[in-house]
């Protein structure tokens, strides 16, 4: 899990918080403020290209701008549904472009079309084995931009959410500290084993989840006509039925802050509420960050361990992350949110970081 180029890149991640203040400029006081969002949305990219070679940092950066502009995109599509071509703008397709034309060049590269036909060795690549899979070259394409588009921005949100969550309550950051230490002791790179050993982070992922999940909104199109239980008549408590082709909405976010479920501080940031009970998900289908079914997310182990992962190494790196004075404490549900593809905060993730201490 904890391959050498993920280390290096937090580790270079650590120096970008010491290079940016408040201001946006280096500064060389004993403190540090930075917006870890946009950090986070770099970290989640990768630092290789698809051949494993490393990127330029200006091509890295100009294929992100592309993604986002494309991903907004897409997200005013989505909520136009059947008039979704209606939304065409230059600017939207020349990102779409961008975004083909960076993927492409490295499928072109890698001859996965001599090495389908056998005329190369096998390899354990990720692209070679999906090459092996896709009918042509526009298929391998998609097949991977899904795969980015499903995995990127998601993680890089529930990064966000996790430490905004976190600097604004000091005893869950205390606690989780002390587990953090307890397990690692003084090795500097954790393991999956003793990852799944920290039973409290676990639970403030998980809580951070339930309040904001990466994909606050869903569908799914009826493949037979239904009766769902609930829903129906003025109180929503009748059945509805759901004919077959029609497009049922549903919203974990919505779900996630039913009081009747979660209780009265069901809009409370409080990760002992998992604490106690008989199996790792006590509220069933009430809480569904990764959907469930034979349409569950193929990622969930990958984005948890990478999540968990990055929050280790962070509070390894920095004994002091905590939220800058002139920082806002807003109540849970009252911050400025963005919803594109997925959820994540308009004004980022600012923390403040003690460089005087930091390892």
């Amino acid at each position: 899990m904890a391959s050498s180029p993920k280390k290096a890149q937090l580790g270079s991640t650590r120096e970008s918080f010491y290079a940016i203040n408040s201001s946006g400029r280096s500064t060389k006081n004993q403190t540090a403020s930075a917006n870890i969002s946009i950090i986070f949305s770099h970290v989640c990219l990768p630092p290789r290209d698809l051949k494993g070679e490393l990127v330029a940092d200006t091509e890295i950066r100009a294929f992100a701008e592309n993604f986002d502009i494309a991903q907004g995109g897409l997200a005013k599509r989505f909520r136009l549904a059947p008039w979704h071509f209606f939304y065409s703008p230059p600017k939207f397709r020349r990102a779409c472009a961008e975004v083909h034309r960076f993927v492409d060049n490295y499928i072109r590269e890698r001859d996965t079309d001599s090495q389908k036909e056998g005329d190369m060795p096998s390899s354990d690549s990720f692209v070679d084995q999906l090459a092996q899979e896709a009918s042509s070259h526009t298929m391998l394409r998609d097949q991977l931009l899904n795969i980015l588009l499903a995995g990127r921005d998601t993680t890089a949100c529930c990064l966000s959410w996790t430490m905004r969550l976190l600097i604004r309550h000091d005893s869950v950051m205390e606690r989780l500290r002390k587990e953090i230490c307890s397990v690692l002791g003084d090795e500097e790179h954790p393991t999956r084993e003793q990852i799944r050993k920290m039973s409290y982070l676990a639970l403030v992922i998980k809580e951070s989840l339930r309040l904001f999940p990466p994909v606050p909104l869903n569908n799914r199109t009826a493949t037979k006509t239904t009766i769902l239980p609930r829903g129906g008549g003025p109180d929503g408590l009748a059945p509805i039925l759901v004919r077959r082709g029609e497009l049922v909405v549903y919203s974990q976010y919505v779900n996630a802050r039913r009081k009747n479920i979660y209780g009265r501080d069901a809009d409370k940031f409080r990760p002992e509420r998992w604490e106690g009970h008989d199996h790792a998900n006590p509220f069933g289908w009430a809480y569904f960050p990764f959907n469930g079914g034979p349409r569950a997310c193929l990622g969930q182990d990958f984005a948890l361990m990478e999540v968990s992962y990055t929050v280790v190494k962070l509070l390894q790196a920095f004994p002091v992350i905590k939220l800058p004075v002139n920082e806002k404490n807003e109540v849970i549900g009252s911050e400025k949110q963005r919803l594109t593809l997925v959820l994540s905060c308009a004004e980022g993730c600012r923390v403040e970081l003690d460089r005087a201490i930091a390892k």
